[in-house]
């Protein structure tokens, strides 16, 4: 039945539904997409999507995303808005967001606000009604490419050209520094629990750590808050510390272990992290997660690479080598560890299932551990979490810790990197 006389209240529609402005998006490729924009403004960098269907709250503020755009492909995104509690870093750090379908009103009985408010309070630009399918394909075929997103104009070829000639991607790029401490602080909120699990009431993180076990120094890359909390709830007193700071700075807090975190950017191109970790190989527990796990790679003598498209999701199989165990696991690294490049001594402990890049590593001699997921499941499956405990049992065993002490910067025995054989070590991916 045709009513010809009837007509829409545009009124009663959310502002970017009644007046619907396009956005569009160039890639290096020459590849343009259009779609609609749902908060004014261009973002530029490099174009990544993720393929978890839940957290992108805790996606969107992970400072690993720090120069790139991101795509996410679950069909509705917004669904169950935003809280303090899910937040990885105090803002978002993803340049722009490219979603299918963008969810107004918020259903969920945690929600403190909307997505779309809290993006556009920090002139986020975001993007709605993007065939992603057909994006995530050509990103699969051509690569992470950089890109320029541009929301609420109307641009021509010439002008969309030009934004994407000037967009960069991560190559060659240190931003740990935009996104990390700049001073040393103490974290000591454990991990949220539900109502009924929490001694503390409804939405409030977990209980903080009474009378806190062995003392862990976070080295913060780009770290997520799930990560403290994480350690915290396995037990240990956790101090973030800058990317800048130095072995002996470390050393002073008198750590029993030494956690690198994640962060965005290349591992090659990060300064003085690596040249820090070498200084502590065989004088502390170290766990290296993501960029960390990178990082600790390249300070036993190993080598890095950009993969074709990143690891982005949370459904990422992983094989244990000790036990033949798979976890299902959530990353988000565009980089990887080459095996071939890896000393002896070094043994790689962890294996992705879909495509055999290394996942894990292992320098049991130096008690050194590097893990390329996300063991803190923000957002993602719990499979991993055991690695805080294990981590933690390795700093009470504190045979290394109890001999960290002050040394002097010019100490060479405490600056110079400690790997075990610079001899590359063989394997399929030699």
């Amino acid at each position: 039945m045709v009513y010809p006389h009837a007509a829409m209240d545009r009124s009663l529609l959310p502002a970017p539904l009644a007046a619907p402005r396009p956005a569009w998006l160039g890639l290096a490729d020459g590849t343009v997409l259009a779609g609609y924009a749902a908060g004014g403004g261009t973002a530029s960098g490099e174009v990544v999507f993720n393929t978890s269907m839940f957290g992108y709250q805790e996606m969107l503020t992970d400072p690993s995303y720090r120069g790139q755009i991101l795509v996410l492909t679950t069909p509705h995104v917004g669904n169950v808005g935003v809280n303090a509690d899910d937040r990885e870093s105090a803002r978002v750090w993803a340049e722009g967001v490219i979603v299918p379908d963008l969810s107004l009103v918020p259903s969920n009985w945690r929600a403190a606000g909307g997505l779309l408010e809290t993006l556009a309070a920090q002139e986020v630009p975001v993007a709605w009604g993007f065939d992603t399918r057909a994006l995530v394909l050509r990103l699969r075929e051509s690569g992470a490419l950089p890109g320029v997103l541009v929301c609420g104009g109307e641009p021509s070829p010439a002008e969309i050209a030009a934004l994407v000639a000037g967009a960069r991607g991560t190559d060659g790029r240190d931003l740990t520094r935009e996104v990390a401490c700049t001073e040393p602080y103490t974290w000591r909120d454990g991990p949220w629990r539900p109502p009924a699990a929490s001694s503390e009431g409804a939405g409030r993180p977990g209980p903080r750590t009474p009378n806190p076990g062995p003392r862990v120094v976070v080295i913060d890359c780009g770290a997520k808050r799930s990560i403290f909390r994480e350690l915290v709830g396995a037990g240990a007193e956790v101090i973030v510390m800058p990317p800048d700071a130095t072995a002996a700075a470390v050393a002073a807090r008198e750590p029993a272990g030494v956690v690198v975190s994640n962060g965005p950017g290349d591992p090659a191109a990060v300064a003085g992290v690596a040249d820090t970790i070498a200084a502590l190989l065989g004088r502390v527990p170290l766990l290296g997660i993501c960029l960390g796990h990178q990082l600790l790679a390249r300070a036993l003598g190993g080598a890095t690479y950009k993969l074709r498209f990143g690891h982005h999701g949370a459904n990422h199989p992983v094989r244990d080598a000790a036990t033949l165990g798979v976890w299902i696991t959530s990353q988000n690294h565009n980089y990887a560890v080459d095996e071939g490049s890896l000393p002896a001594g070094v043994t790689v402990s962890m294996t992705n299932l879909t495509d055999g890049s290394v996942e894990g590593i292992r320098a049991d001699g130096l008690g050194a551990e590097g893990i390329q997921f996300h063991p803190e499941a923000g957002p993602g499956p719990h499979d991993a979490l055991g690695v805080f405990a294990r981590f933690l049992a390795r700093c009470r065993d504190g045979a290394r810790g109890s001999g960290l002490g002050v040394r002097d910067e010019e100490d060479s025995r405490f600056s110079e990197p400690r790997t075990p054989n610079p001899e590359p070590r063989g394997g399929w991916g030699a």
